[in-house]
């Protein structure tokens, strides 16, 4: 039997990645989002925890390229495709609505994944051969999958997205853009969350405190009339 090939692809079906390797491996990380009561002089010992919401899945996995054997060998190309899909597509731009474009991980009858939609949130590219010329033949890329948010009225309940009445926990390199990103798979609802959360300047979020996320509704609602 033939050996099935690993391959990202884009959701709209404009652009895929087959694997020449498949992947020895790879991780899936979920986790719960709890909001711990700070313990004071009147808080009680036993005070519970409040369970916030289940965060997005993310997937975490090696590619490894390798393009020794042709005669003009270059693993670049498909190098520079991962990094493109962490940048807005033409699409998404030509909507006003820009982002990069979702993904899904197939592979075969693996269907683990490929249920779920996904984009790529990092990618760490590293060149480990050369030929005469200096042309990439060998590359490895670590790359970490986020699963994005359903749409409002369409969320699978296991899928984690956290929308309404939600939290953020303001952490280091936190953005507006980022977290809109994050919630909505689209940085320019940030303005909504700022909107929403009556923050005025967008570029000084104080780090440990909490901002309201609200509907996707609301943060577009939000948006239009700050705008």
């Amino acid at each position: 039997m033939k050996m099935v090939k690993a391959k990202l692809e884009e959701v709209d079906g404009l652009g895929r990645l087959e694997f020449k390797f498949n992947p020895s491996e790879y991780s899936v990380q979920k986790s719960a989002q709890w909001d711990a009561p700070r313990r004071s002089m009147s808080t009680e010992a036993g005070a519970k925890p409040e369970f916030i919401g289940t965060n997005p899945q993310s997937v975490n996995m090696q590619i490894f390229f390798d393009d020794w054997e042709a005669a003009v060998g270059d693993v670049t190309k498909d190098v520079e495709k991962l990094f493109k899909w962490c940048t807005p597509s033409r699409k998404s731009i030509g909507d006003e609505t820009p982002h990069p474009p979702l993904l899904r991980f197939i592979w075969g009858s693996n269907l683990h994944l490929a249920e779920r939609k996904f984009y790529l949130a990092s990618v760490n590219a590293k060149y480990t051969m050369f030929g005469r010329t200096g042309n990439p033949l060998r590359a490895t890329a670590d790359i970490s999958l986020k699963e994005a948010p359903d749409p409002p009225g369409a969320q699978n309940p296991t899928s984690g997205s956290i929308h309404a009445r939600a939290t953020h926990l303001i952490s280091e390199g936190d953005t507006l853009q980022s977290i809109a990103t994050s919630e909505y798979g689209n940085p320019n609802l940030w303005r909504g969350l700022a909107t929403f959360n009556d923050i005025d300047d967008p570029l000084r979020l104080k780090l440990g405190t909490r901002i309201l996320v609200p509907t996707r509704e609301e943060a577009a609602d939000g948006a239009g009339n700050g705008s």
